[in-house]
């Protein structure tokens, strides 16, 4: 057998998380990483607060699917999204950009920060168009703003219980609603939930709202089907997305075509997102130095 610290162990370790970072921070990440991390001075968020916690696990790469899943089923957000969004043929370029405004808002300077919450809002500012029955929608609707808030809020939390290293107790799940919150009222949302309880009302009062469209199903099929991605990388890239439907509620499944397989689920898929989650924690965290200086054995 290779030993665990062997130099083909960490050139293969070092090449997962350089493709993986790759894939999802683009390819000015390490610049931007740089700047993220090291730019001395004031945060929002304390090293270590529940927020730092969630969004640096490895388990958002499945809460990330989720959340996404789970925004398609307002047809207003999906509108804006279908006719405003590269997802079609810059699926990377817009998961990039999400990643390092989380990213930067999580972890960056607060200047850098607040200058990147400033951008969306400007974006969301020309994001406009009409529904099918004449309404008019935008994007920085405070309504709309909370439905993608809370969405991805209860995504990455969900998953981060399930998958996460360090699972949150109920404290820490209420501190990471209400520090999530902070970002969003600075987005627009007005009176964001800041406690889990409050983030289970919230969305409760979307679901009449709620329903399966064409470009829901669209989106659907994009992601789950046709992600734009090499072959070898689809079957990895479907454990994460089975990993991430079965974290969608029961009743979300039939409206978007989604499999219902609960004893699967709670097993074997479990099972798979558990050992992917590790893998891509295991890839993206460096090794001690002792492991670099070791001598090398193949």
């Amino acid at each position: 057998m290779t030993p665990p610290g062997s130099a083909r162990v960490r050139a293969a370790r070092r090449r997962l998380g350089e493709a993986l970072f790759l894939r999802v921070a683009g390819p000015d990440g390490a610049r931007h990483r740089a700047r993220i991390h090291d730019r001395p001075g004031p945060r929002w968020f304390e090293p270590g607060s529940p927020i730092t916690v969630v969004h640096g696990d490895a388990s958002m790469f499945i809460g990330g699917i989720r959340a996404l899943l789970l925004q398609t089923l307002h047809p207003a957000a999906m509108r804006a999204v279908s006719e405003h969004s590269g997802f079609r043929g810059d699926m990377w370029g817009r998961l990039a950009r999400t990643s390092r405004f989380l990213a930067v808002t999580t972890f960056g300077h607060a200047e850098d920060a607040q200058q990147a919450v400033d951008v969306v809002r400007a974006i969301h500012e020309r994001v406009t168009g009409t529904m099918d029955d004449g309404t008019a929608y935008a994007a920085s609707d405070p309504h709309l703003l909370a439905w993608v808030h809370v969405a991805e809020v209860d995504s990455f939390l969900l998953a981060h219980t399930v998958y996460g290293k360090e699972p949150l107790d109920q404290a820490g799940r209420d501190t990471y609603v209400a520090q999530a919150a902070e970002v969003a009222r600075r987005l627009g949302v007005v009176d964001p939930p800041t406690t889990e309880a409050e983030l289970r009302a919230a969305l409760a009062a979307y679901r009449p709202e709620l329903r399966g469209t064409p470009e829901a199903r669209e989106a659907i099929s994009f992601l789950l089907l046709r992600p734009p991605l090499p072959l070898a990388a689809r079957a990895p890239y479907g454990v994460l997305v089975a990993a991430a439907v079965g974290l969608m509620p029961r009743w979300t499944r039939r409206p978007l075509r989604l499999p219902w397989l609960p004893v699967s689920e709670r097993t074997v898929v479990r099972a798979l997102g558990t050992a992917a989650t590790e893998t891509i924690r295991w890839a993206m965290t460096p090794p001690p130095p002792d492991a670099e200086t070791a001598p090398a054995t193949a």
